[in-house]
């Protein structure tokens, strides 16, 4: 899977949802490898999407499509700045992975010291624990941008049960998993709270 990463502030929400609405409408089922895409606004007005592909190739030709090029003309003229775009060849998920069903989603940016220290952790842990302690996580999607920067999407079943399981103290358990995992970034995390995301898959 192959995600790219897009990210800026735009002018108004409601328009840049109608650009969304239509590209699910009248180009998703043209765009052959594409697999489905987390977007949303937050709360102060930053854009952000994670879009899906089979491959690095089948983004490519999507984005030489010319009626893709004419709606990112016309998208773009919602942005009040510059915006960023990561393209990202080592992605993963975890537990079900992006979830259609999700009622909020977490937008996480972090940097990474270890990326493949932490794919095996990620294939060796017991989510089962989290299932347990935490049964508002769904699942989740990262992508790495391939200079140690990293993008992961946390799908929550809905922001109230997100914000009671959050603040809840985790047990014994999860408390070891989280510091076990927490050796493998570095930095603080940026959190984007997507309220009323987006979610589209083919």
């Amino acid at each position: 899977m192959f995600i790219q990463v897009i990210q800026g502030k735009i002018t108004d929400r409601d328009e840049v949802r109608e650009a969304m609405d239509r590209w699910i409408r009248d180009l998703a089922p043209g765009a052959v490898g594409w697999l489905g895409s987390t977007a949303g606004v937050t709360d102060d007005g930053t854009f952000v999407a994670l879009a899906r592909f089979e491959s690095p190739d089948a983004a490519r030709r999507n984005s030489h499509r010319h009626e893709q090029e004419q709606w990112w003309t016309e998208l773009s003229k919602l942005f009040t700045g510059e915006v960023t775009f990561h393209d990202c060849a080592a992605t993963g998920t975890w537990m079900s992975g992006g979830s259609d069903d999700a009622g909020f989603v977490q937008i996480m940016h972090s940097r990474v010291r270890d990326l493949d220290g932490l794919r095996a952790w990620m294939d060796r842990a017991d989510y089962g624990i989290l299932t347990r302690h935490r049964p508002d996580i769904l699942g989740g999607v990262w992508a790495a941008h391939g200079d140690g920067g990293m993008t992961e999407a946390v799908y929550f079943t809905s922001e109230a049960e997100a914000r009671i399981g959050e603040s809840q103290a985790p047990a014994p358990e999860m408390q070891a998993a989280m510091e076990e995992m927490q050796q493998f970034y570095e930095g603080n995390f940026t959190f984007l709270d997507l309220k009323d995301p987006w979610l589209a898959s083919r």
